[in-house]
């Protein structure tokens, strides 16, 4: 079989570029082998060109000089794997102009300038793929465009960060507080040394705004996305939620409802603990994927690290190289934003059950008071749950769950409980998420 031989550059030899250096390498027999495609690894741009790495480079590929990379004709495609919203923008822009397909798994920058990214490249006669950016080595993004084509996509539900499910499944398992569930996971490599980005929601809500954005077919913004994260979780809450048949799970949301309506969120998320996404322990990512024809797909595996990621990022190089990601990008045409806006759903209007803990007064009259609050507030109890022991200001948790209802009904209700004398402290409130049952009957 005759051999397609592709010219590859690099800028950002960090873990994952380390990463992909390594399959290009290491694996290149293979790759040619099962598709006819030889990469060439002509380039590798870094601002660090001393510092050791795992594997070895051929003498002069290892440069400091993006022009190297920017200026040969030869290059056909280029790999951004700098990370960041900045110099990573302009990177892809000069790779773009210069005639050369991207491939990057730069998330932040998808999410917040994709729209433009997308713009240049089609206006260059170019394509982008980032398979890469979303869920490591998890192939989501292919199957979304191509694999399930044929669906209108119904509604995703995603544990897209493995730092946060690493620490709620350490709590959920071990009984550990946040504070040294976090600790084990930057001690094990599953958490940066600031892990803001990942425990506030804000990674999650990149990957949302991304997969989104291909499942609806137009411009998600991150401002479009309801977004809290594990901020005040608290094992105890972990522990009365598995007695009442839940695990909780950070879930990255997107759902089109029978009117149109899309409502995107990531959030806290009891689900039941039978589930296939309750499952997932560990530093694993999981999404569910409902498409109208399919029904529920559902995709596992590593999200991050240094060759999933790999993995993902020469998958793209291989499918460029063979003008399948040309083929598909050439179809990705975002409905702009101003189409988007309006079948965006408020977070307050959004439809929900959920888990409240109240640290309640312990006299009488306390459950009927409480009950009419939230009746006043079109909430209807389906469930409650009370363990004797003191608490604080001679209190007693008591735990309700509640029948759908919506966002600012809960909003409103738990503003007014919290103004009341038959509680201590403000009430807990976490979201409890149907995920669709799709089985044989």
């Amino acid at each position: 079989m005759n051999e397609k031989h592709v010219r590859v550059g690099l800028v950002g030899f960090g873990t994952v570029g380390t990463g992909v250096a390594k399959l290009i390498y290491e694996e290149g027999d293979a790759i040619a082998a099962k598709t006819g495609v030889r990469l060439e690894l002509a380039c590798v741009v870094d601002v660090d060109t001393q510092r050791p790495r795992p594997v070895p480079l051929p003498e002069g590929v290892l440069t400091s000089d993006l022009n190297r990379l920017i200026a040969d004709p030869g290059i056909a495609i280029g790999i951004e794997l700098v990370g960041g919203t900045g110099i990573a923008k302009d990177i892809q822009l000069q790779m773009l102009h210069a005639g050369k397909d991207v491939v990057t798994a730069n998330k932040a920058l998808l999410a917040l300038h994709g729209g433009e990214l997308y713009q240049v490249a089609h206006e260059n006669g170019r394509c982008i793929a980032f398979e890469a950016s979303c869920a490591g080595g998890i192939p989501i993004i292919g199957a979304i465009r191509s694999g399930l084509a044929a669906n209108q996509i119904t509604g995703m539900f995603g544990i897209v960060n493995g730092t946060c499910n690493y620490i709620l499944s350490s709590m959920s398992t071990k009984d550990e507080a946040f504070g040294a569930a976090l600790a084990k996971a930057q001690k094990r490599g599953y958490a940066e040394a600031d892990p803001t980005l990942d425990i506030s929601g804000g990674d999650s809500a990149h990957k949302l705004a991304i997969l989104a954005s291909i499942a609806f077919g137009g411009e998600i913004g991150l401002e479009d996305i309801f977004v809290q994260g594990l901020d005040g979780i608290a094992r105890e809450d972990i522990r009365y939620g598995r007695e009442m048949g839940y695990c909780l799970k950070l879930l990255a949301i997107a759902q089109r409802n029978a009117e149109g309506k899309i409502s995107l969120r990531v959030h806290p998320s009891f689900i039941a603990a039978d589930s296939w996404l309750a499952r997932v322990d560990g530093s694993f990512n999981a999404i569910s994927v409902f498409g109208n024809a399919v029904g529920e797909t559902f995709y596992y595996g590593r999200g991050a690290g240094m060759m999933p990621t790999a993995s993902a990022v020469v998958a793209d190089l291989i499918d460029v190289a063979l003008g399948n990601s040309r083929t598909l990008f050439e179809s990705l045409r975002l409905k702009p934003r101003e189409e988007v806006k309006p079948l965006l759903e408020k977070i307050d209007d959004c439809v929900s059950r959920f888990y409240v803990r109240v640290m309640a007064k312990d006299k009488p009259g306390v459950v009927a008071r409480y009950g009419k609050i939230l009746g006043d507030h079109a909430i209807s109890i389906s469930g409650v749950l009370q363990h004797e022991g003191d608490g604080p200001s001679n209190t007693v948790p008591v735990v309700i769950t509640t029948h759908k209802t919506q966002e600012k009904n809960m909003r409103e209700a738990l503003a007014e409980l919290t103004r009341t004398d038959v509680i201590s402290g403000k009430p807990v409130c976490i979201r409890i998420v149907d995920i669709p049952q799709d089985k044989d009957t």
